[in-house]
């Protein structure tokens, strides 16, 4: 019987029938995506959470790059992404399908990267991928062997050691007019702290409460400062953070403090110890990670959070 029902959700799945309904729901999806990228000339505001609207994103990340990439000078309409699952959910779709950008993305399983490969719009699209758990001995071997450099935007959200590789990637041959760069806000914007590297950390198995991962926005912003970058803002779910090289600033997109640009997440990811999600919010999240082990990027010490 289990074996007869798995075959009929097979077959399901493979049916022409859904096949061309998921095709017709996408092409809705981009069609609502182009009109709210139009409708973006007729605004006239300087924050980039005005200009949200979510595609293919997990939040409204796709009308902030949307906003960015009409007033930004862009020398490669090329990007970079990593942490990308099988690429349905992430912050380069839109841009590649709307825009036809090119592109080079990375996840470390190789099951997520077979499903991307797998896609009807695969080969329609000029995107190379590969499978890669992301190390700092890795990482520029990674970005060399995409043969891109001078890209127009490189996305970072790999849920643990992020502000350690931005840290290590050559910025001399990259060099990304745009840097969307995930951020811990549990951990708040007051201390420039990230999680002590390891090249095996895995958020879920670090600790049970699946809050102990990433970096503040303050040390994402203290070493985007150091490498040529500044924030331009946030997301308003609190989880990507905008930076952009320094000599690209100008009237339409500037420089905010990190005081201004914080936005602290309402998503209730947390998780007992069963990996059941526990539905915690505000302080109790903070209390969650409290003594744990962070780096002052500022400094080099250790602190407790």
């Amino acid at each position: 019987m289990i074996k007869w029902i798995f075959t009929k959700i097979r077959a399901f799945i493979n049916s022409p029938i859904l096949k061309k309904q998921l095709e017709s729901e996408e092409k809705n999806l981009l069609a609502m995506g182009a009109l709210l990228s139009m409708q973006q000339t007729l605004m006239d505001s300087r924050n980039i959470n005005d200009y949200e609207f979510k595609i293919f994103s997990q939040w409204g990340d796709d009308g902030i790059i949307q906003y960015l990439i009409k007033n930004v000078k862009i020398q490669n309409n090329t990007f970079i992404e990593f942490g990308v699952e099988d690429y349905q959910e992430s912050n380069t779709r839109f841009l590649m399908f709307n825009n036809n950008w090119s592109g080079f993305v990375m996840d470390n399983s190789s099951d997520a990267i077979n499903r991307l490969k797998s896609q009807d719009w695969y080969w329609k699209y000029c995107l190379d991928c590969k499978v890669a758990f992301i190390e700092r001995n890795n990482i520029n071997q990674l970005l060399t062997d995409s043969g891109l450099s001078n890209i127009g935007l490189l996305s970072i959200d790999i849920d643990g050691n992020d502000y350690h590789i931005l840290s290590e990637i050559d910025m001399s041959r990259l060099n990304p007019s745009i840097i969307i760069m995930e951020y811990n806000s549990v951990f708040g914007f007051e201390r420039a702290i990230t999680i002590p590297y390891r090249d095996d950390f895995m958020r879920a198995k670090e600790h049970s409460s699946n809050l102990y991962f990433g970096a503040s926005l303050s040390a994402l912003n203290y070493l985007a400062n150091n490498i040529g970058y500044v924030l331009v803002g946030c997301n308003i779910a609190g989880n990507n953070a905008y930076f952009i090289r320094k000599d690209l600033i100008n009237d339409k997109v500037g420089e905010i403090p990190v005081k201004s640009a914080f936005k602290n997440s309402q998503f209730r990811e947390g998780r007992k110890e069963d990996y059941s999600l526990s539905f915690i919010s505000g302080e109790k999240r903070v209390e969650a990670i409290k003594g744990l082990k962070v780096i002052n990027v500022s400094t080099g010490q250790e602190e407790k959070l």
